[in-house]
């Protein structure tokens, strides 16, 4: 039987019932204590959550992956752990990646007039989504855990090159797309009072939604590395067990067992005797 921390269970029982406090005190703050914006109106409220989504996809989720893939391929910090965090970070990143992108078109249809345009930063975040489902297809090729993981690494530091495009793309090229709010290039952020402070409260809500989800996938993961190992451990004792009984039976008349070191006789197919053929009738009957 598997056995879990209880230490570990309890502080992701802890982070979720943080992570569902707070974002429900996010979304009280945003929807009936925050006033509306003198240009946006009340379409500014989506701000408290848009930025704090794709604040845990790229900076938090996809570059956890690459940070854990670049310490599994390096010799001395070679370990499946880090492995699986990078493809807990990606899978739990993709979520949220998916989530930004259907947030800014909610945001965008009635500000830019379409769901979608080829802008430079919704591009490269659309992008950013494509090759870390490329990653996770990769993960279900077939393969030694070693092999799997090693390739993984690359993959996942290769996508990763995309997260600093999608960040600077709005500075690099014109798009309709707005600049930061916060971490703006002067660090001045444009956004104050208690907009701003339930701003910051969605960027901390998300980030322990995210915390939690990755402790629960990278748990799931973990079991079922556990769940393969015994399992091909089982089917090795299996075929052993098989091995034994069948040289057992080839022995010889009245040998029940194989001494340890004697030699076995296993008889070829031209001398076993054929088995009787029962009737049709036989077998109904």
């Amino acid at each position: 039987m598997i056995r879990q921390s209880p230490r570990a269970l309890w502080a992701t029982r802890v982070i979720g019932l943080a992570a569902l406090v707070s974002l429900a005190f996010t979304v009280w703050l945003g929807l009936w204590i925050t006033p509306p914006d003198k240009t946006q109106g009340d379409l500014v409220r989506l701000v408290y959550l848009h930025p704090g989504v794709a604040w845990v996809a790229l900076y938090l989720a996809f570059a956890l992956a690459a940070l854990s893939s670049l310490l599994y391929l390096w010799p001395r910090t070679r370990s499946l752990f880090w492995d699986r965090l990078a493809a807990a970070s990606v899978e739990v990143g993709v979520v949220f990646n998916v989530c930004t992108l259907i947030s800014g078109s909610i945001w965008g249809r009635p500000t830019w007039g379409v769901y979608w345009t080829w802008d430079a930063r919704l591009t490269s975040t659309a992008l950013l989504l494509i090759l870390f489902l490329g990653y996770l297809a990769l993960r279900r090729v077939p393969a030694d855990p070693e092999v799997r993981a090693k390739r993984c690494a690359f993959a996942a530091l290769f996508a990763a090159v995309d997260v600093p495009i999608v960040h600077f793309s709005v500075l690099w090229w014109k798009t309709l797309h707005q600049g930061a709010t916060v971490l703006n290039p002067d660090l001045s952020p444009q956004i104050h009072g208690s907009m701003a402070w339930t701003l910051l409260l969605g960027f901390v809500a998300l980030t322990l939604v995210f915390l939690w989800m990755l402790l629960v996938r990278y748990r799931i993961g973990s079991l079922q590395d556990q769940l393969g190992t015994g399992e091909l451990d089982t089917a090795i004792r299996q075929r052993r067990a098989e091995g034994v009984v069948g040289a057992g039976v080839g022995a010889g008349p009245g040998s029940g067992s194989v001494a340890p070191g004697a030699p076995v006789e296993v008889a070829t197919p031209a001398e076993r005797p054929a088995e009787p053929v029962v009737p049709v009738s036989e077998v109904v009957r």
